[in-house]
């Protein structure tokens, strides 16, 4: 049987999502290729790992089985801006706002709830850290689906030409927890770079 015949009940029960790996970089970013290219929105390695850098805590790869089929990256950033993709981070920003960077499926596994699973798994991180709302610029269309989980756009805020054309930045506030881990995340909060949102 395929990877496109596998039926989607299957899928996501083997899912399982966890803290990014040091041996985890090759395939992420063969998966942030493959959805960024054709965009010309491509960052690099060094790039991305700069994101985990700054936020470990906050990124995340999804696996299905033996097979890495899926990412998150996101840390936090100033509410209404997002870096420029050209360049890694440097800065730590000590933030409420927790900026998603980047979630893509690979392509063979979209529309299976795979991009919504990771986005509860961050957003009940978010929670816990104290995180006030999320952000996110969405690229390639994918505003569709961060609106229908929950994000607006906020068209007064103008993009990096960095992410292209038709570009938008999105946020989503978010319900203000009982008890929280930290009022700000300890591990690294550093320049989140921007959200192209490739997801499935």
């Amino acid at each position: 049987m395929s990877d496109r015949e596998t039926p989607r009940r299957a899928v996501t029960e083997h899912a399982r999502v966890r803290p990014v790996g040091d041996g985890d970089w090759a395939d992420l970013v063969a998966l942030e290729a493959a959805a960024y290219t054709s965009l010309s929105l491509s960052e690099g390695r060094a790039a991305l790992e700069s994101k985990a850098w700054a936020s470990p805590t906050t990124c995340f790869v999804l696996d299905v089985e033996q097979r890495l089929a899926g990412y998150l990256l996101a840390l936090p950033y100033p509410v209404s801006q997002a870096p420029d993709l050209a360049r890694g981070e440097e800065v730590v920003f000590r933030s409420r706002n927790l900026h998603v960077h980047d979630l893509v499926i690979a392509e063979d596994l979209r529309g299976r709830g795979l991009g919504k699973r990771l986005l509860h798994h961050l957003t009940g991180r978010a929670l816990r850290q104290g995180y006030e709302q999320m952000s996110l610029v969405a690229v390639g269309g994918s505003h569709t689906f961060w609106a229908a989980n929950g994000f607006a756009a906020q068209k007064e805020v103008v993009n990096s030409e960095s992410y292209g054309a038709g570009s938008v930045y999105m946020s989503m506030a978010l319900p203000t927890a009982p008890t929280v881990e930290s009022p700000t995340p300890t591990s690294g909060l550093l320049s989140g770079a921007p959200t192209r949102n490739e997801v499935g």
